[in-house]
């Protein structure tokens, strides 16, 4: 037991050393004068590793934009100095570390704001999803709790019953008054505020495409392992510049988030996703990065001509969704080869990494393990399955949540979790997503992974969109029903669906039922509702 520990602790060891070599040849550990050290020290020792990215990046890139948005360019120093009086003021109407700050905000500085000011405070920062309906946003509310908090004008009607013990505050308004940020930051002292008894927590949500979302806390890391499983495939710089489309209160935006304040990197975030907006933006700022979800990016070569834009992007990281092949190809030929492919969830946070490289032999495919991360392939049973043949995805690393926050968790064998997703290895390694555990279906005693036949739709020159569930069906238990968007002025039947399908797979997976729809509908990080499909199949009948 004893030399098992001690084996434990040494690979430990040379993993952090291996991750301060992959921070040092990003650029983060220059050398800094002695009384920035000391102030970097002082920030990381009150605040934790959240609440003191302000202040750290404030001490070594004072007079950089951190965030540019529609209002213009915030430096780390306005940073800082803004949460600082923002967390004051909180603080001066009754927060106290470990209550809950929820914050239902788009993508601006108000985000920032709420969010490392709260993390100043100790406090509990939930992340709520600005597309949640007025039953959903109020479930989750209750279910949370809130003591304070942030939201923007949109948002008004869906919390016209909160009432927050410390306030309610908007982020982003056409009106100012008191009761907004912008009037707590100017009225309040900048100097940093008292220690915390505790350090921030974040409470991410999960989509909710099956239903309501869940809470799951995560907590803070004591190694460098999250920013060194990133480092280990993709190669960010600290003090440039990216572009930020993706949403900041899911977990990739909210990643990206910290990454940047981290490096020290100027994050450009506007409020809505505009695929013309985000063009002129990349060649009006120089950005090196661009963090979007697989939807962004099919929107954004629908926008453009299908040939290559001259950019400055070094790197597409993109997440939150399947990829699939034809997107990874399309986005490919317009950008060149500079996708890096993230596959994880908000449980288990990340798995894997497809680069450019993995993704040129196989774009279909979410890449390889990360440094520092296990992934396995289980059968029903628990027992690994060969190479080639497809299993649960479970998951070990050193950023899983905690459990859900309304009780519950994700099913875990020998330390590792379920993802909730099948997936198969090739036998380079690479790893293959098929489709949601409870997304199979089993049709007249075969089973059916909608995944395969939604990629294999995807290609076809007359579909723009597709997505593949499965319905009751009184003779053979189940089938297979598409849902498809076609590309405009294409033309495409039913019959045409089902011959393409027989053609490349086998005969049970010919879907039955075909329905042409104008959209799909989607959540902000381009996941497909399926709940609101099964409406949609329901009505038809």
């Amino acid at each position: 037991m004893e030399g098992m520990k001690l084996a434990e602790a040494t690979k430990r060891s040379v993993d952090e050393l291996y991750y301060v070599m992959l921070c040092a040849r990003a650029g983060l550990l220059k050398p800094i004068p002695p009384h920035r050290l000391a102030a970097i020290g002082l920030a990381f020792q009150k605040f934790g590793g959240v609440g003191g990215l302000a202040p750290i990046a404030a001490a070594r890139y004072p007079d950089r934009p951190a965030l540019i948005d529609e209002l213009g360019s915030v430096t780390f120093k306005e940073l800082d100095k803004s949460t600082n009086a923002l967390a004051n003021a909180w603080r001066a109407k009754g927060l106290r570390s470990g209550q809950s700050i929820a914050i239902l905000v788009r993508n601006h500085r108000g985000f920032h704001y709420s969010v490392f000011a709260a993390a100043k405070c100790g406090a509990r920062i939930v992340l709520l999803n600005t597309d949640f309906a007025g039953p959903q946003l109020r479930e989750v509310l209750a279910r949370e709790g809130a003591d304070v908090i942030v939201y923007d004008e949109e948002y008004a009607p869906l919390l016209a019953e909160a009432n927050p013990r410390c306030g309610a505050y908007l982020a982003w308004t056409s009106n100012p008054g008191p009761n907004t940020l912008d009037s707590l930051i100017a009225t309040n002292s900048t100097k940093s505020p008292r220690t915390p008894r505790q350090k921030a927590k974040i409470v991410l949500l999960t989509s909710g495409t099956t239903g309501t979302p869940k809470g799951a806390a995560r907590p803070e890391p004591r190694s460098l392992s999250p920013i060194g499983a990133i480092l280990s495939k993709v190669p960010f710089k600290t003090a440039e510049i990216t572009e930020c489309p993706a949403p900041l209160f899911h977990t990739l935006g909210f990643a990206h988030a910290l990454i940047a304040i981290g490096f020290g990197s100027t994050l450009v975030i506007r409020r809505r996703f505009d695929p013309q907006a985000v063009m002129t933006s990349l060649r009006t700022h120089g950005a090196t990065a661009m963090v979007a979800v697989p939807v962004m990016l099919q929107r954004l070569v629908d926008a453009l001509p299908d040939e290559r834009q001259q950019t400055k992007l070094r790197i597409i990281f993109v997440a939150g969704s399947q990829l699939g092949a034809p997107l990874c190809l399309r986005v490919t030929k317009v950008f060149g080869p500079v996708i890096y492919n993230l596959y994880g969830s908000t449980e288990v946070a990340y798995a894997t990494i497809a680069t450019p490289d993995d993704l040129a032999v196989e774009p279909g495919c979410v890449g390889q393990p990360v440094h520092g991360a296990a992934v396995k392939i289980f059968d029903e049973n628990g027992a690994d399955v060969p190479t080639g043949t497809t299993g649960r995805i479970f998951v070990g690393n050193d950023l899983q949540f905690e459990g859900y926050t309304g009780g519950g968790d994700k099913q875990r064998i020998a330390g590792l979790m379920s993802s909730g997703d099948v997936g198969h290895f090739d036998s380079s390694g690479r790893l293959f997503v098929d489709g949601r555990d409870d997304d199979m279906i089993i049709s007249g005693g075969e089973n059916v992974f909608p995944g395969e036949v939604e990629e294999l739709l995807a290609a076809h020159p007359a579909v723009l969109e597709v997505s593949a569930i499965g319905i009751d069906d009184e003779k053979y238990g189940q089938r297979l029903c598409t849902f498809i968007v076609r590309r405009a002025g294409a033309s495409l039947s039913e019959d045409d669906v089902r011959d393409y399908v027989r053609a490349h797979l086998a005969r049970f997976k010919v879907p039955r039922d075909v329905v042409f729809v104008d959209l799909l509908p989607r959540n902000p990080t381009g996941k497909v509702l399926k709940r609101e499909l099964r409406l949609i199949a329901a009505n038809r009948k």
